[in-house]
């Protein structure tokens, strides 16, 4: 193929910006704002369920101290009834030390149930500390994360504006190429991702691979305007005043 010398020359810019949309591609599929983002969101979820936990656990004492309370009450209950079947008088003496016997199991009783309750409620009072720490880690991690998703939010946009004005310089040049030129620069493109490239001081610009004596002899004796391809990786060659030959 036959392209005027001035038409290759603008397919270097053409791989430019693809070169250009290349690493805007890599940039926005590893942008660290969203790599930083993704890892303060996992930490709030984290926190979130220790909170969770904790409040798991406050609702679980929380019942056993309903039910240490209720308890007691009845307890109590017990012992008022047992005294005043005592003070009335009106009980036998069989059942006056039966009842004597029954208060003073209830007295024990009691006093057992209280010292569990208060160590249920030291354990309650502990745990409300807990939950008031982690409620602050989540507000914390929250704030992090919202200051985080601002700066993704601005490095996403920043990638969107450069990815807009490649992407129409790219049609710009594109449509400026004649359409078998520009499918052969396509196809080698996709094949091996850079469709042209300078022939600089004997180098391919593609592959990076100096080319040997009698493939150089070859270029150097091909016209200005013909279409010329690297040996080693079939890219389109641009020959400059810095290509060598």
């Amino acid at each position: 193929m036959n392209v005027d010398p001035r038409v290759q020359a603008s397919l270097l810019e053409l791989a430019s910006v693809d070169t250009e949309l290349s690493q805007i591609a890599h940039r926005r599929r590893t942008l660290p704002e969203q790599t930083e983002f993704e890892k303060l969101e996992a930490e709030r979820v984290s926190r979130r369920d220790a909170a969770v936990a904790v409040q798991m656990s406050m609702d679980d004492l929380d019942r056993d101290i309903k039910k240490l309370e209720n308890e007691v009450d009845a307890v109590r209950q017990r012992e008022d009834r047992d005294r005043k079947m005592l003070d009335s008088g009106t009980i036998a003496p069989k059942q006056m030390s039966e009842l004597q016997h029954e208060l003073a199991s209830l007295e024990r009783r009691q006093g057992l149930l209280e010292e569990e309750l208060l160590e249920v409620m030291e354990r309650r009072e502990a745990s409300q500390t807990d939950y008031n720490h982690a409620g602050a880690q989540v507000t914390q991690i929250e704030d992090e994360l919202i200051d985080s998703g601002r700066r993704r939010d601005d490095a996403v946009a920043d990638i969107d504006a450069a990815e807009q004005r490649a992407t129409a310089r790219r049609t710009e040049l594109a449509s400026g190429l004649p359409e078998d030129l520009l499918a052969i620069y396509e196809k080698q493109r996709a094949l091996s991702g850079r469709g042209a490239a300078l022939l600089q001081a004997r180098r391919c610009g593609a592959c990076r691979i100096e080319l040997d004596r009698g493939e150089i002899s070859r270029i150097a004796a091909a016209p200005a305007d013909k279409l010329v391809r690297c040996s080693e990786c079939n890219a389109i060659l641009v020959r400059t005043k810095e290509s060598g030959i």
